[in-house]
């Protein structure tokens, strides 16, 4: 039995977390704290505040 390809428009995606807004309110909070919520940027914002913090003057 053959198997059948699913029709895809390429750049047609669909996301049921900006369906229902989470990308958005946490977009939001992000701007208000100056926290990102991504585990990369909170690690590099971390990253940056300890280096200002060691060697400033």
């Amino acid at each position: 039995m053959a198997t059948r390809k699913k029709f895809r428009i390429p750049g047609l995606t669909f996301s049921w977390k900006r369906a229902l807004g989470i990308t958005q309110l946490k977009q939001r909070i992000a701007r208000k704290t100056g926290i990102p919520t991504t585990r990369q940027g909170r690690q590099r914002k971390l990253e940056r505040t300890l280096f200002k913090f060691i060697f400033r003057k």
